[in-house]
């Protein structure tokens, strides 16, 4: 099963949360720690990680806290996943690395993966964090369409 850590769930949690500052305004740790209910050592951590990719500004000082790098509808999902997860693939054997594997010798798949990952990646990469933020649009489920 391809699943993201909740670390980087937790992380796009924050950076909707941010969106929220006033213009030019920041939010602290323990600010947005309670506005997403999450632990505030989980909001520093994520903050941090976000800060050293570029995709969050902090700001030291009494006034100081963290703000977007920019808008959420100019950041990728795919960057949120790279900085917290790292790179984006299936197997240990992407995108030709070598020695990442102990079957890299005789396996009979090494290197087929790599269209399979690009695909991941750039249908992640049409996905910006705005897209996530937005308010999903009402589908009702096909039972109660089909029972009307």
């Amino acid at each position: 099963m391809l699943r993201l850590s909740k670390l980087t769930d937790y992380a796009v949690v924050v950076l909707t949360r941010l969106e929220e500052a006033e213009e030019g305004g920041v939010l602290t740790a323990p600010g947005l720690a309670a506005a997403t209910g999450l632990g505030e050592p989980t909001v520093a951590k994520v903050l941090k990680i976000l800060s050293h990719a570029g995709l969050v500004e902090g700001r030291r000082g009494a006034a100081g806290g963290y703000r977007l790098a920019r808008p959420l509808a100019a950041m990728p999902l795919t960057e949120v996943i790279a900085a917290i997860d790292g790179p984006i693939a299936l197997t240990a054997c992407v995108d030709n690395s070598i020695g990442l594997c102990d079957a890299e010798a005789t396996c009979p798949v090494r290197g087929r993966w790599d269209p399979v990952n690009d695909a991941i990646r750039r249908a992640l990469s049409g996905i910006s964090i705005a897209d996530l933020a937005r308010v999903p649009a009402v589908v009702p489920h096909p039972e109660v369409v089909a029972a009307e």
